[in-house]
């Protein structure tokens, strides 16, 4: 999967989320009508809403916005996984973390004596929200098939290093703690997964940089597998010519849909040489009909605050730390689509998609219906933040045509089962409505419409 080498004398390349990106005036800022760059010209620097046609996703209410040293065109001062040796402030040793290397009696009175009055109570909330976030984090793995991280969360939820390494609780903690260990495992060649609560305190400075500063990356080819009858409705709608807009795309994997082949009850579409190949359990069947469409891309592009670039193999190693490790099927299917995107590349716009979407909506060509779908990114924006989002839409669809997929927000679902409902809308005409429901993955296809 050419996810070899030593990521620990490399800076992961991820972006700010919500900061102040700009460089030093002059250095190499591209204003909006310098979009484009083409791939192995430039396409590694971190610049203002840079635009790459990348070869082959979360605006989330994140951690304080990093600024890169890369951001800056200097030299990186340390990588994101790197141990760190230095000591405490004032000469202090770190407070240890707990768990099978020592009881709670047998803390350093070092620890005892830095408490504050109240901090046990603190201590004791947060320890509780810690647990029910793996908990929850390994129910949800048992369900989609991974034993290896329900188990493994089970585990971190009652280990007391794992406060150490995380800090503040969020809701995507645990996915991302997971992914930390999984890229320590891609990259170290370790076995994260035998003893986590070892991992954690011996590489507990490196984890805990990857949970602050790296972002999930939510780039599931198995989607498309919802995704095409959504795209094929739409094409029926209004022609066969489509432009795509993807909010939170990660590396863009799937803007090059229509490059995959896809086998259903009902028949089989796209192109059968496809090194990906997606067949899902359906639950309804998609109609043969609608399978009989062709579609037209005309356009791709994604917006996404840290773009993952696979044509490096710190981005292949990123995206990949996000598939779930017992999970071969799905991490040779990222391999294989990598592959495909890497031939067919889409164009990537580092940036905020709130605020850069209505630039982008603005240039919108006649004879193609332009489409913006997302598949989970919608979930890590903030309520108010998401209002805003639609809001841009519903602007935009007044001044032209808009089609419209997206996975629901848990908080829109009516009903309560493991997995996305699928959302449609061709704007002005038809409001959005369910068309399918879908696995986390996209497994499995319930067709409704």
């Amino acid at each position: 999967m050419g996810v070899g080498g030593n990521a620990a004398r490399q800076t992961f390349r991820s972006r700010a989320q919500e900061a102040a990106q700009g460089s030093r005036t002059g250095e190499g800022v591209l204003g909006p009508q310098e979009f484009v760059v083409p791939l192995r010209k430039g396409a590694g620097r971190a610049l203002t809403h840079l635009c790459v046609p990348r070869p082959q996703g979360e605006e989330a209410d994140l951690p304080a916005a990093l600024d890169h040293a890369d951001q800056r065109r200097r030299a990186c001062e340390r990588p994101l996984l790197q141990p760190d040796d230095r000591r405490h402030e004032e000469g202090r040793d770190r407070a240890r973390p707990e768990g099978a290397r020592g009881a709670r009696s047998q803390r350093s009175a070092g620890v005892r004596r830095d408490r504050r009055p109240g901090e046990v109570r603190a201590r004791t909330r947060l320890n509780t929200k810690l647990e029910d976030a793996f908990r929850r984090q390994a129910d949800a793995c048992e369900r989609s098939g991974s034993q290896l991280y329900a188990d493994v969360c089970r585990r971190l939820a009652h280990d007391d290093a794992v406060e150490a390494v995380v800090g503040d609780v969020r809701w995507d903690t645990p996915i991302r703690l997971l992914g930390g260990l999984h890229y320590l495992a891609l990259t170290d060649g370790i076995d994260p997964w035998a003893s986590p609560h070892d991992t954690l305190v011996e590489q507990r400075e490196r984890l805990s940089r990857f949970v602050r500063e790296q972002d999930v990356q939510t780039n599931e080819v198995g989607r498309c597998f919802g995704l095409l009858p959504a795209f094929l409705g739409l094409a029926h709608a209004t022609g066969e010519s489509l432009d795509l807009v993807e909010l939170g795309p990660s590396a863009g994997l799937n803007l090059v849909f229509d490059h995959y082949g896809y086998r259903y009850a009902n028949g089989e579409w796209g192109d059968p040489s496809s090194g990906v190949s997606l067949a899902h359990e359906e639950r309804a069947p998609v109609p043969a009909e609608l399978l009989a469409r062709r579609v037209t891309v005309r356009r791709r592009r994604g917006i996404d605050l840290n773009p993952i670039d696979v044509s490096t193999a710190d981005g292949v190693r990123t995206l990949t730390s996000f598939v779930w490790a017992d999970q071969q099927a799905r991490l040779e299917q990222l391999a294989r689509a990598i592959a495909v995107a890497r031939a067919h590349p889409p164009e990537l716009i580092q940036g905020d998609y709130v605020e850069l979407l209505p630039q982008v909506l603005a240039d919108r060509d006649e004879g193609a219906l332009t489409v913006v779908f997302q598949t989970a990114s919608t979930q890590y924006l903030r309520r108010e933040r998401y209002a805003d989002l639609r809001a841009v839409l519903a602007d935009a669809a007044r001044e032209a045509p808009l089609g419209w997929i997206s996975t629901q927000r848990h908080d829109e679902e009516a009903g309560e089962f493991h997995g996305y409902a699928l959302e449609v809308a061709l704007w002005p005409e038809r409001e959005a409505r369910v068309v399918a429901r879908m696995g986390y993955h996209g497994e499995w296809l319930d067709y409704l419409a």
